[in-house]
């Protein structure tokens, strides 16, 4: 139950904001918000009970970071439902034909990560421009998180998300109560399959997904000591999401940090029993997905501004991570820099997003100079 509660007051905002940047109304945000939690919830507990581990799914959070990152200008939420279709197959497939997922495992770790720190860059510097132009709301939120960062690092983002809700209600009145659905509802959008948007949203979205979530999800299983069914995770998910995209969800995936949650130790000593927290964390998702109206109206009455400072306090970790991982190696140091500008800058070009030309600069960078095989320069030449 702290995994799903944790997993959900982290992002869920963040889910909300990158829905209505590309073009989800409230009805539909609030959809795919509900629709993730009951795909996470379907897969976390269908694959937990069956093969007796504590495998555990979660929404694509790098997914969402890209979604407001890619802030399309008037855009139609049924293409970007299409794209969202084509991640959920090119997951499916990754399952089915180990040959694609070694393709994605094969990006060169500098410029995944690179283009990872690079999406989520902008929404990091959220929270300073956020004390600026609405500091009354602002502060009461990073004092929050500033404070319970130094005493629990693991509630600091989820009481943050409690003060937000707090600051937004009061700030707002009772107006945004009467936008909100107490039941939950899903909304069918039909898709429409624009080739552009496929490629500059659908492609980066998979390509984030597996190699931010999916990659580093099969990681964390394999340290506390479980092999995973990898093919059947894939599917499941790839599957989930394909489906989950018809009501407005972007992307689901293995869970990465609150796997750990579940499968170490705290969950129970015996590592054999530890796949009921996974079971117990879907329950907790169907649960949480109940609000999703509500969660959504009282997002959609704040600044803008304020969200996405909340969504940089959740993903501010993994920047970190994705910045140390991009310039670990000395050798790919430009290339990964060059790959972070690029998407950092949030260029369009053909129709296509800064996240696929960041990556595709990178690579061929990297080929000009020759891959891995130039030396090594000293630090500071």
């Amino acid at each position: 139950m702290v995994a799903s509660i944790s997993g959900f007051a982290t992002s869920f905002a963040l889910v909300i904001a990158g829905l209505q940047a590309v073009g989800a109304t409230d009805a539909e945000a609030s959809s795919g918000l509900l629709v993730l939690c009951v795909t996470t919830a379907a897969t976390s507990m269908v694959l937990a009970w069956y093969y007796r581990m504590p495998i555990s799914t979660a929404w694509s959070t790098p997914g969402a970071a890209l979604l407001v990152a890619a802030g399309i200008d008037d855009a139609n939420f049924a293409s970007a439902v299409g794209a969202f279709i084509l991640c959920g197959v090119l997951i499916v497939v990754c399952g089915w034909w180990p040959a694609l997922g070694g393709l994605i495992t094969r990006i060169p770790t500098p410029l995944a990560s690179a283009m990872l720190a690079g999406i989520l860059f902008p929404i990091c510097l959220a929270p300073v421009t956020a004390m600026i132009e609405v500091p009354a709301l602002a502060w009461p939120i990073l004092l929050t998180w500033l404070v319970l960062f130094r005493l629990a690092p693991r509630w600091a983002v989820p009481a943050a998300m409690v003060v937000a809700g707090v600051v937004i209600a009061m700030s707002s009145g009772s107006e945004w109560l009467h936008s909100a659905s107490i039941a939950p509802q899903l909304t069918f959008v039909a898709p429409v399959f624009d080739p552009v948007l496929m490629v500059s949203l659908g492609l980066p979205l998979f390509i984030v997904t597996m190699a931010g979530q999916n990659v580093p999800g099969v990681v964390v299983m394999k340290t506390f000591g479980y092999d995973i069914p990898t093919r059947s995770a894939l599917v499941g998910t790839g599957l989930g999401t394909a489906a989950g995209a018809f009501f407005g969800g972007h992307a689901i995936n293995l869970a990465a940090i609150t796997a750990a949650i579940m499968a170490s130790p705290e969950a129970h000593p015996d590592k054999a029993k530890r796949w009921v927290a996974s079971f117990s964390a879907g329950i907790g998702y169907l649960l949480l997905g109940l609000g999703a109206g509500v969660a959504t109206a009282l997002v959609s009455a704040a600044p803008t501004i304020l969200i996405i400072a909340v969504a940089g306090l959740a993903v501010l970790g993994a920047l970190i991570t994705s910045i140390s991982s991009a310039l670990e190696t000395p050798r790919h140091r430009i290339e990964a820099i060059v790959t972070f500008l690029v998407t950092a800058s949030g260029i369009t070009i053909a129709g296509i997003g800064s996240p696929l030309w960041g990556l595709l600069t990178g690579a061929v960078l990297m080929l000009w100079l020759g891959g891995g095989k130039r030396p090594s320069r000293a630090r500071g030449a």
